[in-house]
């Protein structure tokens, strides 16, 4: 998960207000008619299938958005729709504030070319060229000269850890470097907008880890605004600073992991869930109380940020609730084996005492 300041304490790169995707030929006429107030089963009997229903939410600068669902959940949808790769029906689409909706063709080229990054699960290298001169083909579009294009190249493939197969073909690679190349390629041309579309659900599952290993090393480095799509909830846990968890073209709620994992909003986030390791997900942060330096065991400091899993055995050991500190050091709650417990088997133990036999 990346370290970023609250999304509070930025500026929304992203925009989305009232955004709607149907498809049929009635689509407008009956979106008007409900008055946004649209039942995907009913417009699915008239012919329509709802792609995304009533989107507004914000994507702030650095921050990695990750949007997942089951398919046909609309979570590709509504990044085609972002990137507008496909017209929303209605709604508002700001991009650094301007509204892309309104944007003739030459200047969404250009703001593509300029601001945008986009990686899709299938590579769509070009064949016939190398690795280098896949990376390099969308800088001389946009006119760069072949010798700085070469050199940016480069660049990016030392960035993503493939040098020494500058010169290779990809159908000399394997399906993880492939994937390599098309981030270098996105990359090659500094965007300050990554869109990406289950960039890696095509891979062996430890290629996978690899790749979300480079990816989060990659956003360290480069802290980029993303809206990644996933189908993934380990991978979403695993890479979002927040979740958006779509189901038939709704957001049913958009937070971060551990709020979404502790306060599911919806019985469907719920189910969604109810499985994940809250070890893994949750932060002291999360779960901490307010601090009681009357009976706080100050030896002990726990980083707010530390993850669960990391830090519970020296919590669980300690003979009272450890200070919690942020990154100066200061005390600013407390956690003890009691909230410990609670946390990581109190569902569960209720879950099984209420089973009937």
């Amino acid at each position: 998960m990346s370290e970023h300041t609250s999304p509070n304490s930025r500026d929304a790169v992203i925009r989305c207000d009232s955004v709607y995707k149907i498809f049929g030929d009635n689509a407008k006429k009956m979106l008007q008619d409900s008055q946004g107030a649209v039942d995907a089963a009913t417009f699915e009997k008239a012919g329509c299938i709802v792609g995304v229903n009533n989107a507004t939410f914000e994507v702030y600068e650095g921050e990695l958005l990750i949007v997942m669902g089951l398919s046909g959940s609309g979570k590709s949808t509504l990044l085609r729709c972002i990137s507008r790769l496909t017209d929303a029906t209605a709604g508002r689409i700001d991009i650094e504030g301007q509204d892309i909706l309104s944007m003739n063709n030459r200047q969404l080229i250009n703001l593509r070319r300029s601001k945008m990054g986009m990686v899709f699960q299938s590579f769509a290298l070009l064949p016939h060229k190398t690795v280098l001169e896949n990376i390099a083909f969308p800088l001389q579009v946009k006119g760069i000269s072949t010798k700085d294009s070469i050199e940016r190249a480069q660049e990016m493939i030392n960035l993503v850890s493939l040098s020494g197969r500058e010169n290779y073909f990809p159908r000399q690679l394997s399906g993880g470097q492939q994937q390599r190349v098309g981030i270098a390629r996105s990359l090659a041309i500094e965007p300050d907008i990554w869109f990406l579309d289950e960039p890696f659900s095509a891979l062996d599952p430890l290629i996978r880890k690899e790749m979300q290993d480079e990816f989060l090393r990659l956003q360290g480095v480069l802290g980029k605004t993303i809206l990644f799509v996933t189908h993934d909830f380990d991978e979403a846990l695993r890479l979002a600073d927040r979740i958006a968890i779509m189901k038939d073209g709704i957001i049913e709620q958009l937070d971060t992991p551990a709020n979404i994992v502790m306060n599911p909003a919806t019985e469907y986030v719920r189910k969604f869930t109810e499985e994940v390791p809250r070890e893994k997900v949750l932060t002291v942060e999360s779960i901490m109380d307010p601090p009681d330096t009357n009976s706080l065991n100050q030896d002990i400091r726990i980083p707010k940020n530390a993850v669960l899993e990391n830090v519970a055995e020296s919590i669980l050991s300690a003979n009272a609730a450890v200070a919690v500190v942020d990154e100066n050091n200061n005390i600013v709650g407390s956690v003890g084996a009691p909230k410990i417990v609670q946390v990581l088997f109190g569902n569960r133990a209720s879950n099984e005492g209420g089973v009937s036999t």
